[in-house]
């Protein structure tokens, strides 16, 4: 397992593959699937064409020809573990079939760096072959990117498609993978899985609700409290009536302190698991069945995290970096991603456009489940930390 000392938990270290544990506390810490083959077939891969680029941006005539002359692509804090990224020599993984395709070799370096540390060597590297061309960052670290001036603007062929709420509008950064908060309900201890915020409280659900643990100092649990907040009337101006949530859960009964640790979950300690869905939808695979885990997006209160894409302003290779942001927003691209469990950026459009494999669905909840989420904004993220800072405690103990 790859371990990312991200800033999205303060002094703490992260486990990369499990991004959106903390991704919530990036921007107060910087303010103040099988095989692929059939896949990939299956949504076509052809190769990226025109890309509508803005100021500073390579046009699209020439951009193949002008990557595979450089020959290189220099990308930092990918471990090959996390949201598939794999190596270029590895079939079915992100960097893996962006090699295959076009011969342009992959330069991956310190896999396990934070986002912070991948904006640090922008400023170090510049002017050096070894800087990295893209970067994979936290919103907060990329709106830090934005305000230094160290990315170069691109929009790619199919950015109509990405969420406006995920992508900044004159193309200095766009999400490319997202989670969603959600509950893990493990089937062999409960018989009648929740479906929303208020079916927590009932009485058959008592000692079982959990969360991983303290929302001041880990970011999944951070997005539990917000997207009760969204679900008991509150908003991501507003997270007190999260916690006020989670008071009245410990007052029925129903909350476990117990961290739900894939262990804990894995052992039937924690039932109900609010967690980022990515996590719970890969514990099957991980537990192999036992137990089966039910992955349910709450009908109300659906909050979401992402990760960023930017191409360096000093890229030592800018076509390649343009042709490997066109490979990720592909259709094909943006499947691999979710082979990994992480929602692409796309998704929506890909599932309305039947675009996403049988298969691969099967093991995801229903499209129509993540209508409505949200992702709250720098300031917003803040503003919650520091309610949550001066009452999660008073509140829970």
């Amino acid at each position: 397992m790859s371990v990312r000392p991200d800033l999205m938990r303060g002094l703490h270290g992260i486990d990369r593959r499990r991004f959106l544990r903390q991704a919530l506390l990036g921007a107060a810490g910087v303010a103040g699937a099988g095989s692929l083959g059939a896949l990939l077939e299956a949504c076509g891969s052809s190769s990226p064409s025109a890309s509508s680029g803005t100021s500073g941006a390579t046009g699209a005539a020439g951009l193949l020809s002008r990557a595979k002359a450089e020959g290189t692509l220099n990308t930092i804090a990918l471990p090959p573990d996390w949201s598939n990224y794999g190596t270029q020599s590895t079939p079915g993984t992100v960097l893996g079939e962006f090699y295959k395709k076009y011969g342009i070799a992959v330069n991956s370096e310190s896999p396990d760096d934070s986002s912070a540390q991948e904006i640090a060597s922008i400023k170090a590297t510049k002017g050096q072959s070894r800087s990295p061309d893209v970067v994979d960052v936290s919103p907060s670290i990329a709106a830090v990117g934005v305000q230094e001036g160290l990315f170069t603007p691109y929009k790619v062929s199919t950015w109509d498609t990405i969420p406006a709420n995920m992508k900044d509008p004159n193309g200095m950064w766009y999400g490319d993978y997202y989670g969603v908060i959600s509950f893990g309900v493990d089937l062999s201890v409960v018989k009648t899985p929740p479906q929303d915020w208020a079916d927590l409280l009932k009485p058959e659900y008592k000692g079982m609700v959990s969360i991983n643990g303290n929302p001041t100092s880990a970011g999944d649990a951070f997005g539990a409290v917000f997207a009760a907040s969204l679900g008991n009337g509150g908003s991501l101006d507003d997270i007190g009536p999260g916690i006020e949530f989670f008071t009245k859960l410990k007052t029925a009964g129903n909350w476990n302190a117990t961290n739900c640790l894939p262990a804990n979950i894995a052992k039937g300690t924690t039932p109900i698991a609010i967690e980022w869905d990515y996590l719970n939808i890969s514990y099957n695979k991980e537990f192999h069945g036992n137990p089966k885990i039910a992955t349910i997006i709450p009908k109300t209160g659906r909050f979401g995290n992402f990760y960023c894409q930017a191409i360096s302003k000093y890229a030592p290779h800018p076509a390649a970096a343009r042709l490997y942001e066109e490979f990720l927003y592909s259709d094909a691209g943006q499947l691999l991603y979710l082979a990994g469990y992480a929602h692409p950026a796309r998704y929506a459009a890909l599932a309305a456009a039947g675009k996403i494999p049988a298969s691969l669905q099967a093991l995801l909840p229903p499209a129509s489940e993540y209508a409505g989420v949200v992702f709250p904004n720098q300031s917003q993220t803040t503003a919650a930390a520091a309610k949550l800072a001066s009452g999660w405690s008073a509140a829970m103990g």
